[in-house]
């Protein structure tokens, strides 16, 4: 169980049976009143924001999440088709509200990590997980024009998987880059 001033950014707990990720916390003292720690978290389930204000005599059941490794097969009609690893056979689907913002730089045939819940013997996927640089190949790339190396900035280039982001003016068609799966930018060219 956690103490009302342990339940810090990053932590999951158990909140009215679900399980919830805190993404800020400020514990806050008044002179006349009792401290008291004031959370903004998300429902890793629905996905749903609350705010929330735990008191010194509040408690919280720390949820207990296990990662597994599993491929991802493909995509299709929002659908997000996965496997175990050792055995292709082992499918299951994810609907796009669980995948997130990590659908941006999903592949076919790529290894992440799969969170799950355990809860009273019962075992939820909430979650994916990707690998914190990921090499994806662009697929299109605008020309690069001399002399514009100068101002810095990019250009825009789509990548095999149809995602688009920024990239240096040397970037062209065909070229393999990584890219940080967690700010989403272009990290380097791989050689």
């Amino acid at each position: 169980m956690l103490e009302y001033n342990e339940i810090k950014t990053g932590k999951i707990i158990v909140f009215e049976d679900e399980p919830y990720e805190i993404q800020e916390n400020h514990v806050a003292r008044t002179q006349q009143r009792k401290p008291q720690n004031q959370v903004k978290m998300r429902n890793l389930i629905t996905g749903r924001a609350v705010t929330m204000a735990f008191h010194a005599s509040d408690k919280a059941e720390e949820a207990e999440i296990a990662k597994k490794d599993v491929k991802f097969l493909y995509q299709n009609k929002g659908e997000y088709w996965f496997s175990d690893p050792a055995d292709p056979k082992n499918r299951f689907q994810l609907p796009e509200s669980l995948i997130g913002d990590a659908k941006r730089f999903l592949k076919d045939n790529m290894i992440v990590l799969a969170l799950i819940w355990e809860y009273e013997d019962e075992e939820k996927t909430i979650g994916i997980k990707l690998p914190i640089k990921v090499e994806l190949v662009v697929k299109e790339a605008p020309p690069n024009m001399k002399g514009n190396t100068a101002s810095g900035g990019g250009k825009v280039a789509v990548l095999e998987n149809g995602t688009s982001i920024t990239v240096p003016f040397f970037i062209e068609a065909g070229e393999t880059i990584r890219i940080n799966t967690e700010t989403g930018e272009y990290v380097e060219r791989v050689s």
